[in-house]
């Protein structure tokens, strides 16, 4: 079996499960180019939690952790079967302290994404929680930790928004982004590109823009586990490189 690439989305608004637009088609590209996995696991913003939670149930729920969106919506029902031997093997690969919850489920961030890339919904999935009071080096610990599993064809997949100020939202600004906003994002595309990790794990002491690009981490810190569960040999490749609203970048990488 071949080593499973690495996968990281910048999923932006839930609307994007639903409409047919470039993000939503890239995704499925996205798919189409990468072996299909025997396995997911999804490393999602919109589980953010004190700890590291691991799902391990036999058949996650979906969960609609957003409100005043079109009642199509939340008729998604995103009802891949979980992995529970999969968490396990994950909880005893990552050092740091852990444990099983089950009181989430698959979340917009995963579905919204998923529900395009792997329609058929047939894929062993779960998710594994971003530790809100964890630093970003231990982030990066838990992807290299996981990284491993590769090699049995899991796909180890963030998704979050590399630039992520919902308090700075300009709807006027259409596709465009705020300056501060390109640059970060292109201080994270250089770092990746040019494979120096530990510049993007220093995000806040390198990048004067990182204020205003990432006031919380929870949409960041996914990307952190995919670079940790990258390999240096891997070639990497940028999608939906694009910035909207002002102040939310889509960038999406994939290391193969």
């Amino acid at each position: 079996m071949s080593r499973m690439p690495v996968v990281f989305v910048g999923h932006g608004s839930p609307m994007n499960a639903i409409e047919d637009n470039v993000y939503s088609r890239t995704w499925r590209s996205m798919a189409e180019r990468i072996p299909k996995p025997e396995a997911i696991i999804s490393f999602s913003a919109h589980w953010f939690t004190k700890g590291t939670k691991i799902m391990n149930e036999e058949n996650p729920k979906t969960i609609y952790d957003m409100y005043g969106f079109p009642e199509e919506l939340y008729e998604i029902v995103y009802n891949s079967p979980g992995s529970p031997s999969l968490a396990k093997i994950s909880k005893e690969l990552i050092s740091k302290d852990s444990e099983y919850d089950n009181s989430w489920g698959i979340d917009h961030g995963t579905w919204s994404v998923l529900v395009h890339m792997y329609p058929d919904k047939d894929i062993p999935l779960f998710q594994i929680s971003i530790d809100a009071y964890a630093p970003p080096e231990v982030h990066y610990k838990i992807g290299r930790e996981v990284s491993s599993l590769r090699d049995e064809g899991v796909l180890i997949f963030g998704t979050g928004n590399i630039v992520h100020n919902l308090r700075m939202i300009n709807w006027d600004m259409g596709n465009k982004g705020f300056d501060w906003a390109y640059e970060f994002d292109d201080f994270v595309h250089d770092n990746i590109m040019n494979k120096k990790h530990d510049n993007i794990l220093k995000y806040k002491e390198l990048s004067d823009a990182a204020r205003y690009a990432v006031p919380t981490t929870d949409h960041f810190y996914p990307l952190l586990y995919t670079l940790g569960a990258s390999h240096d040999e891997d070639k990497v490749s940028v999608y939906n490189k694009s910035c909207e609203l002002g102040s939310l970048t889509m960038t999406s990488y994939i290391w193969e």
